[in-house]
């Protein structure tokens, strides 16, 4: 059962803001008593952060970008729906959209929660959170500009430096020399500049990075992986190397 899930699986979300979402998602969903879960256990609180934090999290923050352009769009609700899909089944997409809609009709304290994951979650895991927000709203087919603004101040917030940003915006918005943004070097960077860098960010955007998080979690990094491999290609390909 969902509640189950999220009710065993929460360490350190129980605490602060993300604390405050989580007891009125579960106070709304389950007939839970306070700090305790789906068999009526007490939560074991940690420092780890484990997959259920990551997408209970993930969660929180997807719910502020859906509502950043005043609308909430079935194609959002669609990428989010397949997304756990495949990491829990039919039952656990539609439990987590239920959470997702309680979310939506809170005021969400976006810095608070980010200056919370920062303190928790690893750097390869929150830059996979950018990646996601990125992904659930291109889904309709644009970035509306107020949910660019929100992901940009939520990456800045999670403590994401500006180059590992841009880099992972070029991947997910297209533009003119988005290769050299995507490996976080210029124009004018030597063909041994390039080769370093492409090295620097294969390791940085390995898979394993986030292995921890579960195989779904893995799977959405291979994307940005494979992205950096593409760019390359594409970069060697010109260059003639």
């Amino acid at each position: 059962m969902f509640g189950k899930w999220i009710g065993s699986g929460l360490g350190w979300t129980l605490g602060g803001p993300i604390g405050a979402l989580a007891g009125f998602v579960l106070g709304s969903l389950f007939d839970l008593s306070e700090k305790s879960d789906a068999s009526g256990r007490p939560f074991q609180v940690g420092n780890r952060t484990t997959p259920n934090d990551y997408l209970f999290s993930l969660l929180v923050l997807v719910s502020a970008v859906l509502k950043a352009d005043g609308k909430i769009l079935k194609s959002e609700l669609e990428y989010v729906k397949v997304f756990f899909k495949n990491n829990f089944g039919i039952e656990g997409a539609q439990n987590a959209l239920k959470v997702l809609q309680d979310l939506t009709k809170q005021n969400i304290p976006v810095t608070d929660v980010c200056y919370q994951i920062k303190n928790y979650m690893d750097y390869p895991s929150r830059l996979q959170l950018i990646h996601f927000l990125f992904g659930i709203a291109a889904s309709d087919g644009e970035i509306h500009p107020e949910e660019l603004k929100l992901i940009r101040n939520i990456s800045i917030n999670l403590g994401i430096s500006n180059a590992d940003y841009t880099s992972i915006e070029a991947m997910m918005i297209p533009k003119t020399d988005w290769a050299y943004d995507v490996l976080e070097i210029e124009l004018a960077s030597t063909d041994e500049e390039v080769k370093k860098a492409y090295r620097k960010m294969a390791v940085k955007y390995h898979p394993d990075k986030v292995s921890y998080l579960g195989e779904e979690v893995q799977q959405a990094a291979n994307e940005k992986f494979k992205k950096v491999n593409e760019a390359y290609q594409l970069i060697s390909k010109e260059r003639k190397f």
